[in-house]
């Protein structure tokens, strides 16, 4: 079955694709089919997730998965959320001088720094990856599949590991004393907040769309 993943984010795009496996499922980015990305003007995880599926599926004709994702710190009221991939304001001309992997690379790393800002001195550093996913047969699928993955730790104070991007430096899971960015791929791929949330959804798309 070909399912279409509304986004163009390589990492993203492997990771899911692992994620996948044994299911008989062809995870094809959107931008493979031309297809563009949409806004994310909503306040949750979840609004945007389905507006994403819904997007890829109507310009493709094809079934669709959508990962909303981002790091939620309590002591920020959830911030950056939704807002994870775009925090930190970088200027317009910087971005317009870069291919799409630097620009990437500038904004993790303006983001790192915004955050690490944000939390200077405050004592209470909990924090948690999350992952929304929606899959759909269609753009006008009434039973979207919903799945959602919490991966809790500590913010640090400064990064640690190579590995990862966005927030997996500062991101440091206690029971694997490590930050996500000091992780191997096969570890990450077992314990994220996008491995949670597929667990659920592989479940669904056995049951209810019987895959795999």
């Amino acid at each position: 079955m070909k399912l279409v993943l509304a986004s163009n984010n390589a990492r993203k795009l492997a990771e899911l694709r692992a994620l996948l496996q044994g299911l008989g499922v062809e995870l094809l980015p959107q931008g493979e089919l031309g297809i563009g990305e949409t806004d994310e003007p909503h306040g949750t995880f979840l609004e945007n997730a389905l507006a994403k599926a819904r997007h890829a599926a109507a310009a493709s004709g094809l079934a669709a998965l959508a990962d909303d994702s981002g790091l939620c710190v309590d002591a920020l009221g959830g911030a950056p959320g939704v807002a994870s991939a775009h925090f930190a304001p970088l200027p317009a001309e910087a971005l317009a001088a870069a291919d799409r992997e630097a620009r990437r690379l500038m904004q993790d790393g303006a983001n790192n720094a915004l955050l690490l800002a944000r939390l200077q001195g405050q004592a209470d550093r909990r924090a948690a990856f999350v992952s929304t996913l929606v899959a759909l047969r269609h753009a006008a699928d009434p039973e979207p599949l919903v799945a959602c993955g919490r991966w809790a730790g500590e913010v640090l104070p400064a990064p640690r590991g190579e590995g990862g991007f966005g927030y997996d430096p500062l991101m440091f899971i206690p029971e694997l004393s490590r930050s996500v960015a000091e992780l191997d791929a096969a570890t990450k791929n077992r314990s994220s907040h996008r491995a949670r949330a597929m667990a659920q959804l592989r479940e669904r798309l056995r049951s209810d769309w019987h895959l795999g």
